[in-house]
């Protein structure tokens, strides 16, 4: 009796952890479970249903790599991936440059209440929706009722036509990018610029780093899974490019190619041609590039990899 009171009171605790460990490890099932039912519904099955058809023919019979062999082998192929490659190294290049930069500035030079504003005015465009955004710059691009028209004449652009040649399309797309993407991405990387130490920024002081120093050799070292973070994102997203392009070429009759992204010759392909099967293929190429640079983006910045303390 003795020994049956003294265990009681060392089994109820134990017993109450291992209750409230279960209700824990419910309630974290119960919060993921809402985003992996849409993730499944709306990527997983879109996705091997892709494989399916671009595996197949229109009458569902298999058909090997036969489907992508057609996409490949069109005209419009080759300058659809392209152009979202010259736009993708434009627009990652001053991405990460700019962002970086002005998040370090925000964080390192500007006053805490200056620097707040700041960051509010550079997501506002972010927003707006990817379609009013593209219609603000339809309004902006054309000299004959933008505010800048007097920067476009300057430049040469004496017509909305003339700014709408193809060689400048990829500086377009990046601007209406940049305006619309970044001003939310400078709020994250001047966040993750906010974990850093303030000890460890004092020491480089200490050491004579000055600002830009201190920066290049510690604040931007210490974010690189952050920039590396933001980068797979800001590519995923860009060779989906299929708003703005569409809607140039919309706004100007047909001077704007309508297969001029991949994403764009994949609607043209399953919309105008009412082959899907060749649209899946086109899609599957895509999270193919996708996947690779993602993956390359990953091992070479150790994004997964838990910082020992």
């Amino acid at each position: 009796m003795t020994a049956v009171q003294t265990l009681a009171p060392s089994v109820t605790p134990v017993r109450r952890r291992a209750v409230k460990r279960r209700r824990t490890g419910l309630a974290g099932y119960f919060f993921v479970a809402g985003y992996t039912i849409l993730l499944l519904a709306f990527g997983v099955f879109p996705t091997v249903y892709a494989f399916y058809l671009a595996l197949t023919n229109d009458r569902g019979q298999f058909a090997g790599l036969n489907q992508f062999v057609k996409v490949a082998q069109d005209y419009r192929f080759v300058p659809a991936f392209l152009n979202i490659l010259v736009y993708l190294v434009m627009w990652l290049v001053s991405l990460v440059v700019l962002t970086v930069v002005v998040a370090v500035v925000l964080r390192s030079r500007i006053r805490p209440g200056l620097s707040a504003i700041v960051r509010f005015l550079y997501y506002l465009p972010g927003a707006l929706a990817g379609v009013a955004s593209v219609l603000v710059w339809l309004f902006m691009l054309d000299p004959s009722v933008s505010p800048v028209s007097w920067l476009l004449r300057s430049l040469g652009f004496d017509s909305f036509a003339a700014v709408l040649s193809p060689g400048d399309l990829p500086v377009i797309f990046v601007l209406i990018a940049f305006w619309t993407g970044a001003g939310g991405w400078i709020v994250v990387m001047y966040g993750a610029l906010n974990n850093i130490s303030d000890e460890v920024l004092e020491a480089a002081r200490m050491d004579g780093a000055g600002p830009w120093k201190s920066a290049w050799y510690i604040q931007i070292p210490m974010i690189r899974k952050w920039i590396a973070y933001m980068t797979i994102l800001a590519f995923a997203a860009g060779t989906q490019l299929f708003v703005e392009p569409q809607l140039l070429q919309t706004a100007s009759l047909g001077r704007v190619s309508p297969t001029w992204s991949p994403n764009q010759l994949a609607y043209v392909y399953a919309f105008q041609h009412g082959d899907f099967n060749g649209a899946a293929a086109i899609s599957i190429f895509l999270l193919a590039l996708g996947l690779l640079c993602a993956g390359l983006l990953v091992t070479r910045s150790d994004l997964f990899k838990v910082d020992e303390s």
